[in-house]
């Protein structure tokens, strides 16, 4: 299996407790994924604040006719630190996506670091040189400009 990293990094004009706030909500998460993508949660475990055990299932669009079921599970987190999610059940082999959050001067550093693998072999290496590895970037450039957009407007 190829696995495959996605590492990602950017300041935002906010305190690392407005970082933690915001991304620790996984309701937040429809304000960072495209739209045509459909996101929608279909279930949240035990309330709005992650934590170790928390469950999200979830519907998104892999393309435009195709919708698929994906089960992450926050696995650590260290407030106002880290913290982990991993795909249960979904369209990936793996899914590891780490979030991390640094104090730096004029805001917090936050570092998105994704492990991913696609399954089915070659063939599956192929659908990610194809489709896959451009798709989860295009996702990561978009929330990098939801981002910046959100938490600037925001001030």
């Amino acid at each position: 299996m190829k696995i495959y990293t996605l590492l990602r990094t950017q300041r935002l004009p906010i305190t690392i407790q407005e970082a933690w706030d915001f991304f620790s909500t996984p309701k937040n998460l429809s304000k960072l994924t495209p739209e045509h993508m459909g996101f929608k949660i279909m279930y949240l475990s035990g309330g709005d604040k992650a934590y170790a055990g928390q469950l999200i299932r979830y519907k998104i669009k892999i393309l435009p006719a195709i919708q698929v079921n994906w089960l992450t599970e926050i696995t650590q987190v260290s407030e106002p630190f880290y913290f982990i999610d991993e795909q249960r059940l979904g369209p990936y082999a793996l899914w590891h996506h780490q979030h991390h959050f640094k104090e730096v001067q004029g805001g917090v550093e936050m570092t998105d670091e994704v492990n991913y693998a696609i399954p089915l072999g070659l063939f599956g290496q192929l659908v990610h040189w194809l489709f896959v590895g451009g798709e989860v970037k295009r996702i990561f450039d978009f929330r990098y400009k939801a981002l910046d957009k959100f938490f600037k407007e925001k001030r």
